[in-house]
């Protein structure tokens, strides 16, 4: 037999070592699986069973089975328990869903998992196969994740990592000392259309057929609610729409007539703007249920960003990036930014690194509250997650501050540029037109900024590359194969 209290003894712990328990108890797995911890307690090894597959660790294994196609999963998953477990992880069934012609067209109904939906089945239909003599930290560590509670991680923010709430601001007082830090404006956004009218409900029955992105599918506002009301992903679908403007018919502007929203007045200068309908995408919609968000990532095109919550609340955790600061823990950077790795969940980086995180120079943290807009500066790294369903929209901009830093990324990493349409072949040659035709001083103040700046860079590297030359007068340089013309005689 199973010795009391084990499973609720490895459970109650999170990765990092904090108790999720004080704040919500985990329940037991629906199929009864443990963490591989548990077997050394147990006289029961369920991978006795599974034949040859005994031979791959887990976390092969679960790659291997990302190969298979609905039909030998379910085949696969009757030979014994161990397997059974594996072949019922709704990560599987979601990748097999999403490439599927029903999701693609739109005609189907969410049935609270990906695995009843992608197979049609009704709960009467699923079996209940008890799987308590299955141990495996794969199988067991998306359900953690998705069970702990996120209020110690959430709450009890350092009043040194606390990100400033402002009443509101004007666009000279952003300019002059705000365009380079976040904050949080409480009360500049109150008093939109949306804000007053917008909820789920509402939402439903005026846009309920119209489709909208959620990551890597599109689908009505109606099958989207469905499946944020009954989903138990470990990292939620996000709506994350940038067509909304169109597709909703509404009207920006504080000036036009009958306007849905408007930018706050802080963020009122947008030097993209001069590209008109060149110009890159930037304003989103953003739906999503508890627990859904973004890991770790910077805004695009080096721009600023603001997000304005009308439903719900969200946590926010931001490290600025400069030339002598490391990304935040636990997120891996190649050397041009272009790929970024992190864990796979928002909840998996929680657990594993948000200690670590809070003692680290720069860290910022806060909630933004339903009614309340966000700031994010250029180049700021910043994770966000949704404490409850919440309904935001958001929106890049270029500030006058940030005008060099935005040339030089457009100059600098043009594979890493996005959102331009695809006849747009030169976005930074098209920028500098526009900018030296519409704000000719501002190019020139930013021109001469990063003059400044790459002069800088030079008088390191020349002062290094004499720092080389030490006090025997012997100077060297690098070379490749044997060809004596890359050496440098003294």
């Amino acid at each position: 037999m199973q010795p009391s209290g084990e499973v609720q003894v490895l459970e109650s712990l999170s990765f990092d070592g904090q108790s999720a328990e004080s704040s919500q108890s985990i329940p037991h797995h629906p199929l009864g699986v443990k963490p591989s911890g548990n077997q050394y307690a147990s006289l029961y090894n369920s991978k006795g069973f599974v034949g040859s597959f005994q031979l791959f660790p887990d976390e092969i294994l679960a790659i291997f089975l990302e190969y298979l196609d609905s039909c030998t999963l379910r085949y696969l998953g009757s030979t014994c328990k161990f397997l059974y477990a594996f072949c019922r992880s709704d990560d599987l069934w979601k990748s097999l869903f999403i490439e599927s012609a029903e999701s693609k067209s739109g005609s189907f109904k969410w049935r609270g998992t990906w695995r009843s939906t992608c197979l049609g089945l009704s709960d009467d239909q699923i079996s209940k196969v008890n799987c308590d003599y299955v141990f495996s930290d794969v199988l067991y560590r998306p359900f953690l994740c998705t069970h702990t509670s996120l209020e110690p991680y959430t709450t009890n923010i350092p009043a040194a990592n606390a990100i400033t709430k402002l009443e509101d601001l004007s666009l000279d007082e952003f300019s002059d000392r705000w365009s380079d830090k976040p904050f949080i404006l409480t009360k500049p956004n109150r008093d939109w259309p949306v804000y007053k009218s917008w909820d789920t409900n509402a939402l439903l029955q005026e846009y309920g057929n119209i489709q909208f992105r959620a990551e890597a599918v599109d689908w009505s506002l109606h099958t989207y609610v469905d499946y944020m009301n009954s989903s138990s992903d470990e990292s939620p679908l996000y709506l994350f729409d940038r067509g909304f403007i169109e597709k909703m018919q509404l009207i920006v502007g504080k000036h036009q007539p009958l306007p849905s929203y408007w930018i706050p007045e802080c963020f009122g200068e947008d030097l993209f703007a001069v590209l008109g309908e060149d110009r890159p995408d930037d304003k989103w919609l953003i739906v999503g249920p508890a627990r859904s968000g973004s890991t770790f990532h910077k805004d695009p095109n080096a721009t600023s960003a603001w997000n304005a919550v009308l439903r719900g609340s969200k946590y926010w955790i931001m490290f600025p990036s400069t030339a002598s600061s490391p990304p935040p823990p636990g997120v891996y950077v190649s050397e041009d930014e272009s790929e970024v790795t992190s864990p796979l969940s928002i909840a998996e980086w929680l657990l594993g690194f948000h200690a670590e995180a809070r003692k680290t120079p720069g860290c910022v943290e806060g909630i933004c509250r339903e009614g309340e807009v966000l700031h994010v500066p250029s180049g700021w790294w910043h994770l966000v997650v949704n404490l409850d369903a919440s309904i935001a929209i958001t929106q890049n901009f270029v500030p006058r501050s940030h005008l060099a830093g935005v040339l030089s990324f457009l100059k600098d990493k043009p594979d890493q540029i996005s959102g331009f349409k695809k006849d747009v072949a030169d976005a930074y040659g098209m920028f500098m037109e526009r900018m030296q035709i519409e704000h000719p001083e501002l190019l020139k103040q930013a021109t001469t900024e990063l003059e400044k700046k790459e002069e800088g860079k030079k008088r390191k590297w020349d002062a290094a590359i004499g720092n080389a030359v030490g006090d025997s007068g012997v100077s060297f340089s690098f070379g490749f194969g044997r060809d004596e013309s890359d050496e440098e005689i003294p």
